[in-house]
Order: structure tokens, then sequence, then C-alpha cells
């Protein structure tokens, strides 16, 4: 049986602005980016027996709200922009 495999191009053609990918840690952090510096806590609405509805308002605002876009905002950095941002690795989220 034939398998596949994905390239994530987003270092060389970034497609932030028409990303519709989220991942989800299993400490139940929503990562809205592969490079984000930071999650969003749903693990707590979850055990908080928040109910089906609760979580996709939740999902819903924190998407609508969201400004990662590492990618493009890469490519119009000098080299020398000086240290990085620590952000969460691509293998701890999925990616």
């Amino acid at each position: 049986e034939a398998g596949e495999i994905g390239v994530i191009s987003s270092v060389t053609q970034a497609f932030c602005s028409s990303c519709n990918r989220a991942r989800l840690s299993t400490e139940g952090q929503l990562y809205l980016c592969l490079f984000a510096e930071k999650g969003y806590d749903l693990r707590s609405l979850v055990r908080g027996q928040a109910s089906d509805a609760d979580l996709q308002s939740a999902v819903a605002h924190i998407w609508q709200g969201r400004t990662d876009n590492y990618s493009e905002q890469r490519s119009s950095l000098p080299a020398d922009q000086g240290a990085p941002v620590k952000r969460v690795e691509m293998s701890y989220i999925g990616g």
C-alpha cells in the first residue's frame, strides 16, 4: 500500500493569510501556527465541563483574533535581526 508524504513549505512560500490549520497539544493547548510562541488553554474548558457550543465558540473567538503570521514576517526581516523569539517545537505540537 502506497503512503503519502507532505511538505510544509511555509518558510519558502508563506501561506499564513490562507492558513486554516490549528494543532491541539496533549496538554490541551491550541496552537494556531507551527511557529507559535504560545498556545491557548482549552483543557480548562473541557475539564470545566464546557458544552460543545461553548468550546466551539471559544475556538472561533481565538481563531478570529489570530495574529500568527511568522512565515510572512520572517521573509521581511533582515538576516541579522538578533536573537530569535523562543517558539514551540513543531514536533511537540505534531508538525
